[in-house]
């Protein structure tokens, strides 16, 4: 994967392994940052407005990725549990979000098997 664009999803409303909030944003962003920069994919903003260089809310990406008309990628979130309640909340936005991706990437692949029916 080498000239790669990208986008990537982090949760900042979910505690992971037991970790603070403050602390499960850190892991997620250091393990997402550390597979950006092993496979060298290029991170997009879509929205020059953006705070950070990532997106926290489904919604919001998926209202710029259809503001911007354009493919990407690759999609780029921790792991399943960060975005689970998006998924089942809200399964066509999930898949109009996706078509929006070549690859959608999890840096921590957990295997459950409820939600990999959804994916």
């Amino acid at each position: 994967m080498l000239g790669l664009k990208g986008i990537y999803f982090i949760n900042d409303r979910i505690s992971i392994n037991g970790l603070s909030m403050d602390e499960s944003k850190r892991h997620q962003e250091q393990s997402i940052k550390n597979y950006i920069q092993q496979k060298k994919i290029e991170i997009v903003t879509l929205n020059p407005y953006q705070i950070y260089d990532y997106y926290t809310i489904p919604h919001a990406l998926l209202y710029d990725l259809k503001k911007e008309n354009q493919a990407f990628d690759c999609l780029i979130y921790y792991s399943t549990l960060v975005l689970e309640d998006f998924i089942y909340s809200y399964p066509a936005k999930w898949l109009i979000l996706k078509s929006f991706f070549s690859n959608i990437i999890q840096v921590e692949n957990q295997n459950d098997v409820n939600i990999q029916n959804v994916i």
